[in-house]
Formats: C-alpha cells, sequence, structure tokens
C-alpha cells in the first residue's frame, strides 16, 4: 500500500463522522430561531374535546364542552402555583372588566382550596371555571403547561392556541385579530 491510499482512508473516516454532526447542527441552529411559546397543536380547527367538569371551589359555574359554542370565547389553563398566570391575570381582569371576550378557565393539576384562595385575592376574570385536579381534560386539550390559551369559535372549535402568559402586545397582535375574524365570519353565515 502507498502513502497516498494510507492517508486517504482516515479523510473519508472524518468526512463520514462530521456528516451527522453537521446535519445535527443544522436542526438545532433552526430550531433555536423559533419562538419557544408557538406550540404547533393538532387540535386547530377541531372540536373542543368533550369534556364536564366541576366548579372551582367556590364558583357556581363549572365548565365543559357545550359551554363553548355559540359564542367566540376564550379558555385560560391556569394553576395557583404557576409564576407565569400570577404575570398575565391582571390583563385577564382588564378583558373581563372591559367585556371584549367571554374567558373561561381550566384550572389546571391544582388544589382546590389554593385555586379558590388564589382567585378570590387576585379577582376571578372567569365566566366559568372547571377544576382539572388529575390533568386529564388538559391532556386532552394537548395542554404542555400553564398558561396556555385557546381562542374557541362560535362553532366550538379551536381556532387559536397560545403557550405562556398573555401580555398587552400579544392581545393586540394576535389574540384581537383572531377573535375579530371568528366574529366576522359567524355574522356572514
Amino acid at each position: 500500500m502507498s502513502n497516498e491510499q494510507i492517508q486517504v482512508a482516515p479523510a473519508r473516516f472524518k468526512v463520514i463522522w462530521l456528516l451527522p454532526i453537521a446535519i445535527i447542527a443544522v436542526f438545532l441552529g433552526v430550531g433555536l430561531t423559533r419562538d419557544p411559546r408557538y406550540v404547533p397543536s393538532p387540535l386547530i380547527d377541531r372540536p373542543v374535546p368533550v369534556f364536564d367538569l366541576p366548579a372551582v371551589q367556590g364558583r357556581t359555574l363549572g365548565l365543559s364542552s357545550s359551554n363553548l359554542t355559540g359564542e367566540v370565547s376564550l379558555v385560560n389553563v391556569f394553576a395557583s402555583w404557576c409564576v407565569a398566570c400570577r404575570q398575565e391575570h391582571p390583563i385577564l381582569m382588564q378583558l373581563s372588566k372591559s367585556k371584549q371576550i367571554l374567558i373561561h378557565g381550566l384550572n389546571y393539576k391544582d388544589e382546590q382550596t389554593d385555586a379558590a384562595a388564589w382567585l378570590d385575592r387576585f379577582g376571578d376574570p372567569y365566566t366559568r371555571t372547571g377544576a382539572d385536579i388529575d390533568g386529564s381534560v388538559g391532556i386532552d386539550w394537548g395542554v404542555y403547561g400553564v398558561p396556555e390559551t385557546f381562542i374557541i369559535g362560535t362553532d366550538g372549535r379551536i381556532a387559536y392556541k397560545h403557550v405562556g402568559p398573555i401580555d398587552d402586545q400579544l392581545w393586540q397582535d394576535k389574540l384581537l385579530p383572531v377573535i375579530r375574524q371568528l366574529r366576522s365570519a359567524s355574522t356572514t353565515q
């Protein structure tokens, strides 16, 4: 064997190992450029999952899938133990007072007394609040964590999903335009 043949084999061997590393680096690079709050949902344009939850302690109205038709509404998944839920809560209170949208709460994996105390302390922006104590309804909705917010059309279909806290900019730039579009579509039908 000549010296040239011996040197070519290690070079090919290096290229073979560099290719998978390069592919992983490309996927990682693309992933890092994406918005971590955007998590695609397979439920978009599908009916809300069928469920029926009792009310959070101290509330009279629970939440079920049958409550999510006839009017464009927002379903907010929250918990008393969620720090980011506390961050977004003032905007939910503002929206509730302004009556811009019907807001329902899905209390996720929370103790009944903790959820009730949290709503009593910070205010209750929800028309209906269902207690998903074991998280099974959240799983059906594809909840990754809290807070998450869904916009539901008059037909009971999920139109939009947001992972993370809502702020004024998100409300103006993303959620409100979806709500307006859904309302406009329902009046032309």
